[in-house]
């Protein structure tokens, strides 16, 4: 799963969802360095990386790419995942996409010193160009798979798979569907156990 489907994964808690976002940028073991509520966000966030990568409806996704992107297919995929979440959003979130969107920049502003550099970079430029709302559009998806394509340890090529993700679209909606229902179910049985 990619930054969005991670944020609303996380559940309405703000340090949730900062935890959420965080564990794209925070490796290692969770120290307590930050606040209780913000590494739950972390370890779900970890856990759902896990259910993702092992679960049925993924895994057929993968399948689609075909053998030559088995390696780095899973990466495309949860760019495109967060494509299709943006354009199904109002199946998953009662509030606009948008609205979502300023909400969390605005939350994470007011825990900035709990956010490592790298991420504060990503949030202020997630804000200035839209990024969340602009999943919507493939072109945007094609600009996200060239960057995230060259900051590899070894540049690829990844926007090479954007005709493959376009032309199975409609299994890869129904795939992505299967997963997230699943995702969100599991989510919300991690955040309650962890309340309790």
């Amino acid at each position: 799963m990619n930054y969005l489907a991670h944020l609303l994964l996380s559940g309405p808690d703000p340090d949730w969802q900062l935890g959420g976002l965080l564990g794209d940028f925070v490796k290692g073991p969770l120290t307590g360095a930050r606040p209780q509520s913000i590494e739950d966000g972390m370890r779900l966030h970890r856990r759902i990386d896990l259910l993702s990568d092992q679960h049925p409806a993924f895994l057929s996704a993968l399948t689609r790419l075909g053998p030559e992107w088995r390696r780095l297919g899973g990466i495309a995929l949860d760019i495109w995942f967060d494509h299709l979440l943006a354009n199904s959003w109002e199946q998953w979130h009662p509030h606009p996409l948008e609205t979502f969107s300023q909400e969390c920049w605005s939350n994470f502003r007011e825990r900035q010193q709990w956010i490592p550099e790298n991420a504060q970079t990503f949030i202020q430029r997630a804000e200035q160009f839209k990024l969340l709302p602009g999943y919507r559009e493939v072109d945007v998806i094609q600009r996200t798979l060239e960057r995230v394509g060259q900051r590899l340890r070894r540049p690829q090529p990844l926007v090479d798979m954007l005709p493959l993700l376009e032309r199975d679209r409609r299994a890869l909606e129904q795939e992505f569907q299967q997963l997230f229902a699943d995702l969100s179910q599991q989510a919300e049985r991690f955040r309650q156990q962890i309340s309790e």
